[in-house]
C-alpha cells in the first residue's frame, strides 16, 4: 500500500478513536453511578452541558491553534502532542470529584482534539492531486460513523465489565498505544525539504479568512455538526427512556444508524470524484431534504418498524455529506493554509454546534419527551439544504466566468 494510503487508514483509525472518547459521556450518563458521582440526576440540561463544555474547547482549539500547528510544526508533531493529552484528560477523570471538575476536563479534552480535522485535511491535501480527493475524503469521514458506531457498544460494554472508571482508564491506554503509535508508525515525519520557513501564525490565518465563499460553507459546517452532535448526544437517552430499551440493547442500536452511514459516506466519495467541482453542493441539497424528511417522519411516527426505518435513512442520507465540506475548502482555500481554512469552518462551526445539545436538552425538558428536542435537527438539515443551494449557485457562476475567460 502507497505510504499516503498507509496515513489516510492511520487517520482513519485515529479518528475512530478520537469519537470513541467523544461519545463516551453519552451513554455514561446512563449510568447511575456516574450521574450520581457528578450530581448529574436526571437534569437533561447540565448533561447537555458536558457535550457543550467539550464542543467549546474543540471550537475554539480548532480555531485558533490549528494556525499555530500548521506555521510551527508538522501535522505529525502537532497529532503526537494532541494524543499525549487526550489520554491523560482520559485518566485523570475518574479522579475528579466534581461536575464542575468533568466540565473544565471536558473543555481540556476539546482543545485537545480540536486540531485533528484540519491537519488530516492539511495531509490530505498535501499528498493527493486535485481530482483524488473525494476517495481520502470520504475514507477518513467514515471515522465519524464508525467511531460513534463502535464507540456506542463498547462503552457500554467496558461500564458493564470494568464500571465507568475503569472504562477511562481503558479509553486512556487505547488512545495513547494505539493512537499515539499508528500515528508515530505511518504519519512520516517531516523531509528536510518541508523545514523550510513557512508563513507566520497571522499570514496563515489571515490567508485562510480570505478563502472564497467562506461564510456559506460555514453555514453547512454548522448545520452537519449540530445533525452530529444532537442526534449522537441523545440517541441512547431516546432510546433508553422512550423506548425502554436495556442499557445494552442501547448501545447496540445507537451503533446502527452510523453504521449504515459507512456506505453512503463511502458512495458520497466516489460521486463527489466523478463529478466537477463546482457540482459538489448538489450533494448538500439532497442530502440536507432528504435527512430533514426523514427526521420528520421519525418524530411523528409511533411504529417500531418506522421508527427505525426512519432513524436509519436520516443517517444514511446525512453521510452523503460527509466528504464534501473538506473537498469545497480544499477546492477553494490556498493551499499553505487548507488546514487553516478547514480549523476556521471546523472551529467555528463546533462552537455554534456546541449548544444543540443543550437547546436540544431544554426543548425536551420544556415539551417533555425527547423526541420533541429532534425538531432541531430538521431546523439543522433545512440550512443544510438553503446554504448548499447558494453555495451551488455561486460556484457554477464562479466556473462558468473562468471558462468565459479561456480562448
Amino acid at each position: 500500500m502507497a505510504a499516503r494510503w498507509q496515513g489516510t487508514i492511520a487517520l482513519l483509525l485515529l479518528i475512530i478513536i478520537s469519537y470513541i472518547d467523544r461519545v463516551n459521556i453519552s451513554v455514561m450518563i446512563l449510568n447511575p453511578d456516574f450521574a450520581t458521582h457528578f450530581q448529574l440526576n436526571e437534569n437533561r440540561m447540565l448533561q447537555g452541558m458536558l457535550m457543550t463544555c467539550f464542543l467549546l474547547g474543540y471550537g475554539f482549539s480548532a480555531l485558533l491553534l490549528t494556525p499555530v500547528i500548521e506555521s510551527k510544526l508538522h501535522y505529525r508533531q502537532g497529532l503526537l502532542s494532541s494524543i499525549a493529552i487526550w489520554a491523560l484528560v482520559c485518566a485523570i477523570s475518574p479522579l475528579l470529584g466534581s461536575l464542575m471538575g468533568m466540565l473544565i476536563a471536558r473543555i481540556i479534552l476539546g482543545v485537545a482534539e480540536g486540531p485533528l480535522f484540519s491537519l488530516k485535511t492539511r495531509f490530505i491535501s498535501d499528498n493527493f492531486a486535485a481530482d483524488e480527493i473525494g476517495k481520502p475524503n470520504a475514507v477518513t469521514a467514515l471515522g465519524v460513523s464508525l467511531g460513534l458506531a463502535v464507540g456506542f457498544p463498547l462503552v457500554t460494554w467496558l461500564m458493564a465489565h470494568v464500571g465507568w472508571m475503569g472504562s477511562f482508564y481503558a479509553l486512556a491506554l487505547l488512545n495513547l498505544l494505539l493512537g499515539g503509535g499508528l500515528i508515530w508508525r505511518f504519519l512520516p515525519a517531516p523531509a528536510v525539504s518541508e523545514r523550510r520557513a513557512k508563513p507566520g501564525f497571522i499570514q496563515t490565518f489571515a490567508l485562510a479568512w480570505r478563502t472564497p465563499l467562506l461564510g456559506w460553507i460555514l453555514l453547512v459546517e454548522i448545520a452537519t455538526l449540530s445533525y452530529l452532535w444532537g442526534s449522537s448526544a441523545w440517541l441512547p437517552a431516546w432510546l433508553r427512556d422512550e423506548h425502554h430499551f436495556s442499557l445494552q440493547a442501547t448501545g447496540l442500536l445507537a451503533a446502527v444508524p452510523f453504521l449504515l452511514s459507512l456506505g453512503s459516506k463511502l458512495l458520497g466519495g466516489v460521486i463527489l470524484d466523478k463529478m466537477r467541482p463546482e457540482q459538489a453542493p448538489l450533494l448538500f441539497i439532497i442530502g440536507g431534504l432528504l435527512t430533514a424528511l426523514s427526521v420528520l417522519a421519525l418524530m411523528l411516527s409511533q411504529q417500531p418498524a418506522m421508527l427505525a426505518l426512519f432513524m436509519l435513512a436520516a443517517n444514511v442520507f446525512w453521510g452523503l455529506q460527509g466528504a464534501v465540506i473538506p473537498a469545497v475548502v480544499q477546492h477553494h482555500a490556498p493551499r499553505e493554509a487548507v488546514g487553516s481554512a478547514y480549523g476556521i469552518i471546523n472551529g467555528i462551526g463546533n462552537i455554534c454546534a456546541a449548544f444543540i445539545p443543550l437547546l436540544m436538552g431544554m426543548v425536551m425538558k420544556s415539551a417533555g419527551s425527547v423526541s420533541s428536542g429532534f425538531s432541531v435537527l430538521v431546523v439543522s438539515q433545512l440550512m443544510t439544504l438553503c446554504a448548499g443551494g447558494v453555495l451551488l449557485l455561486r460556484m457554477r457562476r464562479a466556473a462558468a466566468a473562468v471558462n468565459a475567460s479561456i480562448p
